[in-house]
């Protein structure tokens, strides 16, 4: 989707809203697998962006479901259960129970604890199958388990007949900028996994680990060439020991580029000197890893209402977009230079794919949720979600 297009649509679409570049993200994943030239398998980790889980089902191997909830999103989006690795620190035994009771042996579990190891064991027990799970090693916080426990169950993983050990899950957080980091933990795990071959004759069939690479959001933060940064990646993976499969699990890194969050200027007045424009959205729809105090300028684009404005004498100004919540913390970001920024106009913050579309602040003041839009060349402008009360979850049920 061009400029143009990205102009005409948010002139014509009611606001707030999120648009996703179905074109732009498809794209986006044909390039990592073919920078990685095909020698890995990739996850969507599905919590930075449920929606687009539909559209990518043939370009991506596996998603990640971290809930329940997630879970009956891809039951209802028609994903396989042969495409789902189930993971979560907090799994429910009648939920488990119940995917196990309808579909068998088929998907990949995640083992997060000794005590969701005997749950796993239970449950595939009590339904007749012998299910498929990679151990998740922690990296120093409430998710996974250690190395020394890993190697307790590895050692008597004959101890549990109803599960087949495939391998480990490794993740240890977003938005990193050096791939010394990323080569550090590729070393870490080769090294473990060489261990445990060692100690107890085992050998990992998968590594599904998580690279988090590093998202630009702001226009002060450095891009990368993403070309040159997933070659370096290949050339680590080629220099590991490790044989076996290897998928990567990715979220923020395949979506962020295909979103924008249109929101249009409400009202405008000067308090004590700054200027501030109201908009129809907030912090309540719009989150960015990294802001702070709204300090931080995002990529944008100022859309006038009025299409015939000329832009070529007007002076810039620097406004406060302020969000329509009643918080003093409702700014999306300070000081934004507009030209000649008017009631109507429409503000499009980009890179807004991942996590922005579930993380913000949804239920306060019970606002109405944004509608959500794909748009793709195939396809045209579609209506995914339209504009839905929140009021109805914040108030008593009807008597």
């Amino acid at each position: 989707m061009d400029r143009v297009q990205l102009q005409t649509i948010a002139r014509e679409c009611a606001t707030p809203a999120y648009l996703f570049d179905i074109d732009e993200l498809i794209s986006r994943i044909e390039m990592v697998k073919q920078e990685l030239a095909q020698s890995i398998q990739l996850c969507y980790a599905m919590k930075a962006n449920p929606f687009l889980i539909k559209p990518i089902q043939t370009r991506v191997d596996k998603y990640e479901v971290c809930s329940m909830g997630e879970f009956r999103i891809c039951e209802r989006a028609g994903i396989a259960m042969e495409q789902i690795v189930l993971s979560g620190v907090n799994k429910e035994k009648e939920d488990i129970l119940s995917i196990m009771e309808t579909y068998g042996s088929k998907g990949t579990y995640t083992i997060e604890s000794l005590e969701q190891l005997e749950l796993l064991e239970y449950c595939a027990a009590q339904t007749g199958n012998v299910i498929r799970a990679l151990i998740r090693l922690t990296s120093g916080n409430q998710f996974g388990v250690d190395e020394e426990d890993i190697c307790t169950m590895i050692e008597k993983r004959k101890a549990y007949p109803h599960i087949s050990f495939i391998g480990l899950q490794y993740y240890s957080g977003t938005q990193k900028k050096k791939m010394e980091k990323i080569e550090k933990e590729l070393r870490y795990l080769d090294t473990f996994l060489q261990r445990l071959k060692e100690e107890s004759g085992y050998e990992a069939e998968e590594l599904e680990y998580g690279p988090g690479l590093y998202v630009p959001y702001f226009q002060t933060d450095e891009e990368m060439d993403d070309g040159e940064l997933l070659q370096r990646l290949r050339n680590l993976l080629s220099e590991l020991k490790y044989t076996g499969k290897i998928t990567f699990e990715m979220g923020r890194y395949l979506s962020a580029y295909c979103g924008y969050y249109l929101t249009s200027i409400a009202d405008q007045k000067k308090n004590h000197g700054q200027q501030y424009a109201i908009v129809d959205g907030g912090i309540n729809h719009l989150t960015y890893y990294g802001q702070a105090m709204a300090m931080k300028t995002p990529y944008y684009q100022h859309v006038h209402k009025n299409v015939q404005k000329n832009e070529g004498d007007v002076t810039e100004e620097n406004w406060n977009i302020c969000g329509s919540l009643c918080t003093v913390n409702d700014v999306i970001v300070k000081q934004l230079p507009l030209k000649d920024a008017a009631v109507g106009d429409i503000i499009i913050f980009e890179r807004t794919g991942a996590y922005a579309v579930t993380e913000g602040i949804y239920l306060f003041l019970s606002r109405d949720l944004p509608q959500i839009l794909f748009y793709s060349k195939e396809n045209g402008l579609q209506m995914i979600r339209e504009r839905k009360q929140t009021d109805i979850m914040n108030g008593m049920a009807e008597r």
